[in-house]
């Protein structure tokens, strides 16, 4: 039975945790056509959700943003978010094939504007552009809620694969045309991007080298990463990255941080520009040490440095992680479960959380707890 109404986190405005309500009166949205209607027992959670609610997404650097509108103004409230969303297919609108009912899935979280496969410009997404996972129910389009029946992965560990983080890691590189061979710098490694990036140089033969902060090295290495560097103890970008990855050149840098130290990773590409194969190349998906970053353009366009930015990702790629995930080549880095109705304590968590952090956090719906929750509690 379908109830007429569900438990759900809804975001009403823009603003802290308060100005995400609590309902247990919401309506269960109906499936139209080519949609599914899916039973949510996994969200994972990202940073997007916490800068959409406080609207710290700019374009140009006048600190009046608002929201992320890159897609036009999507953005509309009241807005259920979480995107990277797992669950259980219960019914489905018309044209969609009835043997759908009962498949376990993942969602490819994107809002795609292009029928063109690898092509994606308008980066909205379900959690923004429509509702997402942070609720009992939602609907979402049948191509993209893609069945997963691989037994040794449990609901919370196949949220923490959710495309928000992977598709987003995967562009990067992809982008970047990394090859098999080729030394990645990841800044950020022990976030759900760079975790994830750690792994996909691995499955694509490109050798990964972290960046991330005190306490991750054993973790991380046991991810795939050939070397880590501790942020804290960096004096000189260039000098200090060439020291730890043992003379090997840097050919790409995949940066989830920017700020002060984007300059620095640039240098240390450009050392020996004699001896590379090809041109350095940085991606930059993440601006969490700061959104302006001063940049020597003679650097730029004099070393042919190309840089990449990257939201989201391709059909084509979602599909390519997908097929992964089947096969059993992309290991889930959970750091933990916790309920809806505590959705206020995990928004604070994420921001709060200590160096020993590692991994995704995962929503499960409360009704959903005993069964897919309390397996991977968060330990606090």
């Amino acid at each position: 039975m379908i109830p007429s109404q569900m438990q759900a986190m809804v975001l009403t405005r823009h603003g802290g945790v308060d100005a995400l309500e609590w309902r247990t009166d919401y309506p269960v949205p109906q499936p139209k056509a080519g949609e599914v209607l899916v039973r949510i027992t996994a969200t994972a959670k990202n940073n997007t959700d916490r800068k959409v609610r406080e609207g710290l997404y700019a374009t140009h650097d006048t600190g009046e943003a608002t929201s992320f509108q890159m897609a036009g103004e999507t953005l509309r409230f009241p807005r259920i978010q979480g995107a990277d969303v797992v669950g259980r297919v219960v019914a489905v609108g018309d044209g969609v094939d009835q043997g759908r009912i009962g498949q376990r899935g993942l969602l490819d979280f994107n809002i795609y504007r292009s029928k063109d496969p690898h092509l994606n410009l308008t980066p909205d997404y379900y959690g923004h552009g429509a509702d997402g996972g942070f609720a009992e129910y939602g609907v979402f389009p049948s191509a993209q809620f893609h069945h997963i029946p691989n037994d040794n992965l449990s609901d919370a560990e196949l949220a923490s694969l959710g495309m928000c983080s992977w598709q987003t890691g995967y562009h990067m590189l992809t982008s970047a045309s990394v090859s098999k061979g080729e030394h990645v710098l990841i800044t950020g490694a022990s976030g759900g991007v760079g975790s994830a990036l750690i792994q996909l140089c691995r499955v694509i033969g490109a050798v990964p080298h972290a960046i991330s902060g005190p306490g991750k090295d054993k973790t991380l290495r046991e991810l795939g990463a050939e070397t880590v560097i501790d942020r804290m103890t960096v004096t000189d970008w260039a000098k200090d990255i060439a020291q730890a990855v043992e003379g090997h050149q840097i050919d790409a840098v995949m940066d989830l941080v920017g700020g002060d130290i984007t300059p620095g990773l640039i240098d240390a590409m450009c050392r020996d520009l004699g001896t590379r194969r090809t041109p350095p190349r940085l991606s930059i998906a993440g601006a969490s040490a700061g959104n302006v970053t001063p940049i020597l353009w003679t650097q730029i366009y004099l070393n042919q440095v190309q840089i990449f930015g990257v939201s989201h990702g391709t059909q084509a790629e979602a599909q390519q992680l997908i097929d992964w995930i089947r096969a059993d080549r992309l290991r889930p880095v959970l750091a933990g479960t916790m309920k809806l109705s505590e959705l206020h304590d995990a928004e604070r968590l994420f921001v709060e959380r200590g160096t020993d952090f590692l991994g995704k956090l995962v929503i499960v719906p409360d009704a959903e707890w005993d069964q897919h929750g309390a397996p991977h509690a968060l330990r606090r």
